[in-house]
C-alpha cells in the first residue's frame, strides 16, 4: 500500500494540478464580479495547447528542447516522495529536506537556462529576475523548514510530519508560527503569485515567469504551464502537511487510510488555494525592486524562527 499511495500520488498530482489553477482562478473571478471560465478551464486550454504544432525558435539547442520536461520530471518527482498521503513511501529514504530544495532548484535553473538559449531580450529579462528570486527563496525555504525539524531532530520530511502529528502543540509555538509565515511568503514569490509576480499579465515590464516562457507553444507550452500548476499543488500540499498533518495515513497504511489521505489533503490544498486566490484580489503587484526587500523579511522571519526553534527545544538546566 505504500507503493500503491506514492503512485497515487504522482497520479493526484498530475491530474489535479490544472484543477487547482482553475479553482483559482475561478476564486479571483467571482470575488471581481465576473462569471469566470470555470474550474477545469485550464484543463481545456492544456488539451487545445496538445493539439498545436509545435514551433521553435531558430537558434535555440537542446536547452529549449528539453527544459519543460526537465521542470515536470522534477516536479513529479518531488510529489512521489513527499508525504502527501501517506508516510513511510518506499522513497521516504531521500525525502530529504535538501533534496527537495535541489529539485525545486534544478526545475528552475532549467527553465531560466531556456529564457537565455532563445536570446531574446524579454527571455534574457524573465531569466535575470527569475534567478535572481530563485537566490532568496531557496535559502529561506531551506531554514523554514529546517526549524520545524529541531523538534524531531531530522531533517527527512516524513519524520517532521510524524513530530507534529506526536505533539500537535509545537504548531503554534513561536518557531512554527515564524515558519510557516516564511514559507506561505516563499511559496508565493516560488509560485510567481502577486504580490511577486502576477500569471495573468503578459506586460513586458512586469514579467518574470512569463518573459522566460515567452517563446514556447504548443506541447511544450503546455508542458510548462502543466508543471507550474504541479509546482503550486505541491508545495501547497507541502505547506498544508507540515503544519496541519492530519488526516494523513500512517507508515503502514490500510487502503481505507489512503482514501481518507487523499480527501484530507484535497480539502486542505483547496482551502489554501482559495485563500490565497482571495488575498490577490486585494494586493497590488510590488515593483521588482522592491521584491527582494520582501523576501528578505521572509529570509529574516525563516532564521528567527530557526533560533526560536532552537532555544524552545533545548532543555534549560
Amino acid at each position: 500500500m505504500s507503493i500503491v499511495a506514492a503512485v497515487l500520488q504522482v497520479v493526484v498530482v498530475l491530474v489535479g494540478a490544472p484543477f487547482v489553477v482553475g479553482g483559482m482562478r475561478q476564486v479571483r473571478a467571482r470575488l471581481e464580479g465576473r462569471a469566470g471560465g470555470g474550474v477545469g478551464q485550464p484543463w481545456r486550454d492544456l488539451r487545445k495547447q496538445l493539439r498545436k504544432q509545435q514551433v521553435t525558435p531558430r537558434g535555440t539547442t537542446l536547452v529549449f528542447a528539453v527544459a519543460p520536461a526537465i521542470a515536470a520530471g522534477t516536479t513529479l518527482l518531488i510529489a512521489a516522495i513527499l508525504p502527501i498521503f501517506a508516510l513511510g513511501s518506499p522513497l521516504d529514504s531521500v525525502a530529504d529536506l535538501f533534496g527537495v530544495v535541489g529539485l525545486l532548484f534544478l526545475g528552475t535553473v532549467a527553465l531560466t537556462l531556456a529564457g537565455l538559449d532563445t536570446g531574446t531580450a524579454f527571455g534574457g529579462m524573465g531569466s535575470s529576475r527569475e534567478i535572481t528570486i530563485a537566490a532568496l527563496v531557496e535559502p529561506t525555504i531551506l531554514l523554514a523548514v529546517f526549524a520545524l525539524s529541531i523538534p524531531g531532530q531530522s531533517a527527512n520530511l516524513s519524520a517532521i510530519v510524524s513530530a507534529t502529528l506526536d505533539n500537535p502543540g509545537q504548531v503554534f509555538s513561536l518557531g512554527s508560527v515564524l515558519a510557516f509565515v516564511a514559507l506561505v511568503i516563499v511559496i508565493i514569490a516560488e509560485t510567481g503569485r502577486l504580490p511577486v509576480d502576477n500569471p495573468s499579465t503578459h506586460l513586458e515590464l512586469t514579467m518574470i515567469h512569463e518573459a522566460m516562457v515567452l517563446e514556447y507553444a504548443g506541447p511544450k507550452l503546455a508542458l510548462v504551464e502543466w508543471a507550474s500548476g504541479m509546482r503550486l499543488t505541491v508545495l501547497l500540499a507541502l505547506l498544508a502537511n507540515l503544519f496541519l498533518p492530519w488526516g494523513i495515513a500512517g507508515a503502514d497504511p490500510s487502503l481505507l487510510a489512503v482514501l481518507i489521505g487523499v480527501v484530507a489533503i484535497a480539502v486542505k490544498v483547496s482551502v489554501l488555494a482559495g485563500l490565497l486566490a482571495a488575498g490577490e484580489v486585494f494586493i497590488a503587484k510590488l515593483r521588482y525592486f522592491r521584491v527582494p526587500e520582501l523576501l528578505s523579511g521572509s529570509f529574516l522571519l525563516a532564521l528567527l524562527a530557526v533560533t526560536a526553534s532552537y532555544f524552545l527545544a533545548t532543555p534549560t538546566r
